[in-house]
């Protein structure tokens, strides 16, 4: 029957109550600085389980994933603002200066690059700190080296993150003036970037199950 508990229909619907769920408190408990390191975590973390179908309760992992991590998610949080703020500042300083504009030129070329690499960092780390339990040194490492690993994953993940940023400022209307932000996108961009996450995190998850077998024996 359609409205049966394992119905396609009810297996959607379930589905879109749990990302409105996880969006909500993802909205309840972001606190610039003070918490939203840790919520971008929990975030991510609960985005995957519900994507992979582990997710029994959404506040459950979600508050399981914050409290874990976060202390953590927040040193990682100000390190990669403060690798921003000076990002921000080269950007002043080299458009401000009356450089000759060939040195104007590489420097932009380097800073676009450097910024280019800090999103794609952002965008690894939390979702890798979710997932496993390394020092913040590690955390940036690997999400470097994991975004250059997989160029089109990394590529997929800046296009879904941009594109309702995009649509949100030239297309207002389509989000409801940014109101689906505070009802469901957070969430829904987490579970499907999650999916991508969950794949190429995987065969690492294994190796380290490998190794944590190993050392038990």
């Amino acid at each position: 029957m359609i409205f049966a508990a394992d119905s396609a229909l009810m297996r959607a619907l379930t589905r879109i109550a749990d990302v409105m769920i996880l969006n909500l408190l993802f909205v309840a408990t972001s606190i610039p600085v003070v918490t939203l390191g840790a919520s971008v975590t929990a975030l991510h973390f609960t985005a995957m389980r519900i994507g992979s179908g582990r997710c029994e309760s959404v506040s459950g992992d979600y508050f399981r994933a914050f409290r874990a991590n976060g202390r953590a998610a927040t040193i990682l949080g100000l390190v990669i603002a403060g690798m921003g703020g000076v990002l921000a500042a080269w950007w002043a300083v080299v458009t401000t200066a009356g450089l000759d504009a060939i040195v104007q030129l590489v420097l932009l070329a380097v800073w676009f690059v450097l910024t280019f690499q800090l999103v794609l960092i952002a965008l690894f780390a939390f979702p890798y700190l979710a997932t496993f339990d390394d020092r913040v040194g590690t955390v940036l490492r690997n999400a470097r080296l994991l975004s250059w690993k997989h160029p089109f994953v990394s590529l997929a993940v800046i296009a879904l993150n941009a594109l309702p940023v995009i649509i949100t400022v030239f297309y207002p209307a389509v989000t409801v003036y940014g109101l689906l932000w505070f009802a469901v996108l957070f969430g829904a961009i987490a579970v499907v970037t999650g999916t991508l996450f969950s794949r190429i995190f995987a065969p690492y998850i294994r190796d380290a199950d490998h190794v944590a077998a190993l050392t038990t024996e």
